[in-house]
């Protein structure tokens, strides 16, 4: 079964306006060209050398969603030849292309909905300061022109974005479509023939292979109608001067004969060339119609952080010892002072002194400023002073159960006496031994309040000592949210934190929508739809299992969220059986509920 190549198959134009385009295609080609010389018979050493290249390079890559095949295919069954092993790796091949294609379509087409959703300014930013140097100057050139001639320049600027946006989007959700009606149609067939394909790969390889075939040539015509419909209203020139061909199995009786070895490998190698025709042609129109580069969206970040950078570097040129100046080392060292210096007052010493402070809190607890005995003694020779008075005064015995207060009140009396006359009183009365009886009183006041005030500080003397380590701790505990943030990833679907499981929890909501959507296209009728969205169901399983495995590894629940993807992907399986799945995937795996905060 020899493949000749088209006789209309030349090389790529290299006109200036689609250098670009046929780059990519280049390695195809040659290669092509090579293998159109080499007889059939030598083609099969060819062929294998090409095979284990493919396979070695395949088992690089990360693996994608399973194939819908039995779980012992292909390695655990005795009938299992080596032709099912290369058709097996052919499989998970155009799976994994398909997929990472639809992943690229994706994200173009979610950058450009996102941006056909903003506002009118929104869009004319876009238009002018986010496609490049060369749109600036244009745009900019062309605004300025209507604006002096038109009233009119900002909706005119407005209605070219959207027109901009609209094209980019309709042509990506046609490769979508079509990518996903392809993923699905091979996804069923693969589905309905696993079983042949382990009991009798014999007579399944050849009509398997005639499948594909026939899958492939039914998405050339879908890219053939993609070019009849959008070559003549197209605003990005040159989007599709290089329509699809893909080359075609020869007609050959798939029931009543077998294939040769020889007529095995030729179709393998034929769909592998048909597989990389499809990844160039999609490679030329996703980069046309993909979302700018980040570099090309933030080019005038980039360009005023280069002027910034140049400018410092003629300026740091300028004060550098290459020049003669000793500027930077004074700078330098003057820096390190500065860190030191920072570092010891602020962090070191302060971290010293809370540790002191935190020991010495229970060392010193039994020393204090004012001790009780020291007012006890101050109030004994209060009331020794105040009974001594009262009796000379009073000529009387004082009992003994006699307050402080009461005594005070006589003395208070005999001291209001004594002040009618105070220069003969203070000389020949009592007026000098009242006076230092009040001055008792208030020096045992003064040593009660700084009692009571010592014993208020002692109580508090941990509060203080935490209060004052409460810097280092805000300090502590932000670098370790950083690092436990770093850690896990938060931003990132397969991280660990609340981020990366509202991502997975999403996805999982994608693919119930689409179960459902996929339900009800088929109860309309509305196959192709259904077909579509079918294809795209398989896309969010495959970006779920992709997020989902290292976590679910890492809490132990990898093969039952495993099998359940599988079971969701399912084309046979119902649709309310599908449904209460996604809901043991949110409610019951670790992986995938919620955190403590969110709950």
């Amino acid at each position: 079964m020899d493949s000749q190549p088209p006789a209309n198959e030349s090389p790529p134009s290299t006109t200036p306006s689609n250098i670009g385009e046929i780059v990519p295609l280049y390695s195809s080609y040659l290669w092509n060209r090579v293998a159109s010389l080499i007889p059939t018979s030598n083609s099969i050493i060819l062929g294998k050398f090409s095979n284990l290249f493919r396979q070695t390079f395949t088992k690089s890559r990360r693996v994608s969603f399973p194939l819908p095949l039995p779980s012992e295919f292909p390695c655990s069954s005795p009938n299992i030849s080596s032709d099912t092993s290369r058709i097996y790796a052919v499989l998970e091949e155009i799976m994994a292309d398909v997929l990472s294609n639809l992943h690229d379509i994706q994200k173009s087409l979610d950058f450009w909905q996102s941006r056909a959703e903003g506002s009118n300014a929104r869009k004319a930013y876009f238009m002018i300061f986010e496609r490049g140097p060369v749109a600036f100057v244009n745009e900019s050139k062309n605004f300025v022109r209507k604006s002096l001639s038109e009233d009119s320049a900002m909706q005119h600027l407005c209605q070219s974005s959207s027109s901009h946006m609209s094209d980019r989007m309709r042509v990506l959700m046609e490769l979508r479509s079509s990518l996903a009606s392809f993923l699905a149609q091979l996804y069923v067939e693969l589905d309905k023939r696993g079983e042949d394909l382990l009991k009798n790969p014999e007579k399944s390889l050849p009509s398997l292979l005639a499948v594909i075939n026939r899958l492939f040539s039914n998405l050339e015509g879908s890219f053939s109608h993609l070019h009849a419909v959008r070559e003549s209203d197209s605003s990005i020139d040159g989007s599709y001067s290089m329509p699809l061909v893909f080359d075609r199995l020869p007609e050959i009786n798939e029931e009543g004969s077998q294939w040769t070895d020889c007529e095995l490998t030729d179709a393998i190698n034929l769909v592998h060339k048909n597989l990389e025709k499809l990844n160039s042609y999609l490679s030329v129109m996703v980069g046309k119609h993909r979302k700018p580069r980040r570099m090309t969206l933030y080019w005038v970040r980039y360009t005023c952080g280069a002027v910034g950078l140049s400018v410092f570097s003629i300026w740091l040129l300028r004060h550098s010892s290459l020049m003669g100046s000793s500027d930077i080392d004074n700078w330098i060292h003057d820096a390190k002072e500065a860190t030191m210096s920072f570092f010891s007052d602020h962090v070191e010493q302060p971290l010293l002194a809370i540790r002191d402070e935190l020991f010495d809190t229970f060392r010193k607890r039994h020393k204090g400023v004012m001790e009780t005995e020291e007012v006890q003694l101050t109030q004994d020779s209060l009331h020794r002073m105040l009974r001594n008075f009262c009796e000379q005064d009073t000529r009387e015995k004082i009992p003994d159960n006699a307050s402080d207060q009461e005594m005070l009140e006589v003395v208070m009396n005999r001291y209001e006496k004594e002040l009618v006359h105070p220069i003969h009183n203070l000389l020949n009365g009592e007026l000098a031994r009242g006076l230092l009886i009040q001055v008792q009183k208030l020096k045992l006041d003064i040593e009660t309040a700084m009692l009571e005030l010592d014993q208020i500080l002692r109580a508090n003397e941990i509060n203080f000592a935490i209060l004052a380590a409460l810097p280092a701790f805000f300090l502590s505990l932000g670098m370790l949210t950083l690092l436990r943030t770093w850690l896990k990833q938060d931003s990132r679907a397969q991280g660990r934190g609340r981020i990366a499981r509202i991502h997975r929890r999403l996805l999982v909501v994608e693919i119930e929508k689409r179960i459902m959507q996929y339900q009800s296209y088929i109860e309309q009728g509305r196959d192709k739809d259904a077909e579509n969205v079918f294809g795209l169901l398989i896309y969010s399983l495959e970006r779920l299992y992709r997020v989902v495995e290292k976590p679910a590894r890492t809490s132990g629940e990898w093969d039952l969220v495993k099998q359940d993807l599988i079971e969701l992907g399912k084309p046979q399986q119902q649709t309310s059986y599908k449904l209460t799945v996604t809901q043991r995937l949110v409610k019951v795996y670790d992986c995938l509920l919620p955190t403590l905060q969110r709950q």
